[in-house]
C-alpha cells in the first residue's frame, strides 16, 4: 500500500515538474521573438542614426557652399586664410588613384591564391597558407600604414628616385596587400563550391589541370570572384590610416602616384584631430566628404549583391 502511494506521489511530482518546464518554455518562447527582434533592430536603428547624422550635418555644410562647388571646382583649400575652396575633386583623385593601384596589387595576388588554394593545393597546404592569409587581413591598419611609411617607401625611393616621402603608391600597395585575402579567401570559397563532377567531365575530355581550372571552375565561380573583387574595391576606397600615415595631406587632382595625395578618409582624420573648430564650415564639410564617401562604398555593395544575384550559378 505504502509503495502504490509512493509511486503516485512520484508521477504526481513529475507530472508537476513537467507542467512547469513547460510553462517556463511557454514564457521563453514568448519573450525570445521579441529579444530577437531587438537585437536586429539595434544595427537597423544604428544604421538610420548615421544616415540621419551625415544628412542633417551635410544640409549644414551646403548651406555655406553650393553644391556645384563642391561637386566641380578643381580646388580643395579649406583651411585658406582668405576664403576656402571646397572642391572635392582632389580628394576623390586621390582615393580613386590608392584604390585603382590596390585593385591591381590584389587582384592577381588574390585570384592566383584562390585558384592554387582550390584546384592545387593539397589539404596540409591547404590548412597552412589558408590561416596565413587570413592573419593578414587582422593586422590593424596603422601597423600597414607605418609598413608603407618605413619600409615600402623607402624600397620604392632606390626604383624610383622622384619619389616623395608622402605618395599614393606606396599606401596603394600596401592597401593591395591588406585586401588581398578578402580576394582570396572569398574567391577561394567560390571555386570550391563548384561541383567536382563539372572537373571530372572536363578532365575526362582531355582538358589539362590548368584548363579545367581557368577554362571551368573560373567562368562557373565568376559571380563570387567579382562579388568579392567589388567587396576588396568597396573597403579599399573606406581605408583610412594607411593613406594617412603614408599618403600624406596635399590634396591634388593630377594622376601623379610619386606626389603627395589626400583621400577623403584622410581628410576626416585631418580635421577630427581639432584643426577646424565646432560648426565652422571646415567642420561641417567632414560631413559633406563622408556622405559622400558612404555613397561610394553604398554603390559598390550594391554593385556587388546584383553581380552575386545576376550570375550566380546554382547546381
Amino acid at each position: 500500500m505504502e509503495t502504490q502511494n509512493t509511486k503516485s506521489f512520484s508521477v504526481q511530482k513529475m507530472i508537476q515538474e513537467k507542467k512547469k518546464k513547460k510553462s517556463a518554455t511557454a514564457i521563453v518562447e514568448k519573450i525570445m521573438p521579441y529579444i530577437l527582434f531587438l537585437a536586429a533592430a539595434v544595427s537597423v536603428f544604428t544604421t538610420i542614426g548615421i544616415l540621419l547624422t551625415l544628412i542633417f550635418e551635410t544640409f549644414m555644410f551646403f548651406d555655406a557652399v553650393s553644391i556645384k562647388e563642391f561637386f566641380t571646382a578643381k580646388k580643395w583649400y579649406p583651411f585658406s586664410e582668405t576664403q576656402g575652396s571646397f572642391g572635392i575633386l582632389p580628394l576623390i583623385s586621390g582615393t580613386l588613384k590608392v584604390t585603382l593601384i590596390a585593385i591591381v596589387v590584389a587582384v592577381p595576388i588574390g585570384l592566383t591564391s584562390a585558384i592554387y588554394l582550390s584546384e592545387y593545393a593539397s589539404d596540409r597546404s591547404r590548412r597552412v597558407i589558408k590561416p596565413i592569409l587570413e592573419v593578414l587581413a587582422g593586422i590593424p591598419t596603422i601597423v600597414y600604414g607605418f609598413f608603407a611609411l618605413t619600409f615600402v617607401t623607402p624600397l620604392l625611393r632606390d626604383i624610383i628616385p622622384s619619389l616623395e616621402i608622402f605618395n599614393a603608391l606606396s599606401p596603394g600597395i600596401v592597401i593591395g596587400i591588406m585586401i588581398t585575402p578578402m580576394i582570396a579567401s572569398l574567391s577561394e570559397d567560390a571555386m570550391t563550391a563548384v561541383p567536382n563532377s563539372m572537373r571530372e567531365g572536363a578532365l575526362a575530355l582531355g582538358s589539362t589541370k590548368f584548363e579545367v581550372a581557368i577554362k571551368v571552375v573560373l567562368p562557373a565561380a565568376i559571380s563570387g570572384i567579382i562579388a568579392s573583387i567589388v567587396l576588396s574595391i568597396s573597403r579599399a576606397i573606406g581605408e583610412t590610416m594607411i593613406v594617412a600615415v603614408a599618403g600624406g595631406s596635399t590634396p591634388n587632382l593630377e594622376w601623379n602616384v610619386t606626389s603627395s595625395i589626400q583621400t577623403m578618409t584622410a581628410y576626416i582624420v585631418q580635421v577630427s584631430q581639432g584643426d577646424a573648430g565646432y560648426g565652422t564650415t571646415i567642420y561641417y564639410s567632414i560631413y559633406a566628404v563622408g556622405m559622400t564617401l558612404f555613397v561610394f562604398t553604398l554603390v559598390m555593395n550594391l554593385i556587388a549583391q546584383y553581380i552575386t544575384r545576376r550570375f550566380r550559378e546554382e547546381y
